[in-house]
């Protein structure tokens, strides 16, 4: 046996342990808090003017600031990283050979579930310890940073049309309902199966529309030196909410994060780990 079978074999054994599994299990219910957060703030942006960061932080900073808010978001967190590390066994493991189009591209989505859920976790022990800048603040003051260096601006501008990319894939992963592959179906009871499926339908396609605004105001950032733009979420949904029709779309959007909060709930339970 190969070296490298020998750690595909370990990846395989530490990946089916049953506590990481209940541990990550239990990341989806406070995955799915987060959002729900997230598009009560996406409303009040929308209809109240709030200048909350509109974002997953702003919804991190909301928890902390309820009685015991920090000591669930210490929970969160560590169910966030469980779901990173069963990401990252994921993406060590894959589905099949690494001829396989679809394993490959199966392997590069739990990469960046690993990424976004380390981040968020990240983000989460950061508030807890009161040190919690805001995403958009983040990503401006990189920003900013990057379009004051050499060649910095053209860096910036990939990195908008990488994000403008994800939103994009994102939406047409939900609208196409490629997520289904990865629920116990059978397992549920009858009459839920289709219901879930549309808020996980919904949830995606939603936040693939966030993610695809936020990409293009990264780029405008670039073309124009203006970091300000490239605050990421927090962003894109102000600048929907800075317009008549941009604040339907933000509201309809905010729906869809909450679905997509409601379907992380029934992940906990019926996601394949």
């Amino acid at each position: 046996m190969t070296a490298a079978s020998n750690v595909k074999n370990t990846a395989s054994r530490a990946a089916e342990s049953k506590p990481l599994e209940l541990l990550a299990r239990g990341g989806f219910i406070g995955y799915g808090i987060i959002h729900l957060l997230f598009a009560w703030i996406a409303l009040q942006v929308a209809f109240s003017g709030s200048g909350q960061d509109s974002d997953q932080s702003g919804a991190l900073q909301t928890i902390a600031k309820q009685p015991f808010g920090k000591t669930l978001l210490i929970i969160i967190a560590v169910g966030l990283i469980a779901m990173a590390i069963w990401q990252a066994f994921e993406a060590a493991i894959g589905e099949s050979g690494p001829r396989d189009r679809r394993a490959m591209a199966e392997r590069a989505l739990s990469v960046a579930r690993t990424l976004l859920y380390g981040y968020l976790a990240w983000n989460a022990i950061k508030v807890v310890k009161d040190a919690g800048a805001s995403m958009g603040d983040s990503n401006a003051s990189g920003a900013s940073g990057l379009l004051a260096s050499s060649g910095g601006r053209s860096l910036v501008g990939l990195i908008g049309l990488v994000v403008l990319g994800i939103g994009v894939g994102m939406a047409y992963y939900g609208y196409q309902k490629k997520f289904v592959r990865h629920l116990n179906t059978q397992q549920m009871p009858a009459g839920t199966s289709q219901t879930i499926i549309r808020l996980g339908r919904a949830g995606y396609t939603a936040k693939g529309v966030a993610y695809a605004i936020a990409g293009a105001l990264v780029v405008v950032a670039a073309v124009n030196y203006d970091a300000s733009k490239a605050r990421g979420l927090d962003s894109a949904l102000k600048t929907l909410a800075a317009s008549s029709w941009g604040v339907w779309l933000l509201a309809l959007i905010a729906a869809g994060i909450a679905a997509f909060g409601v379907y992380c709930f029934a992940q906990a339970k019926y996601r394949k780990i």
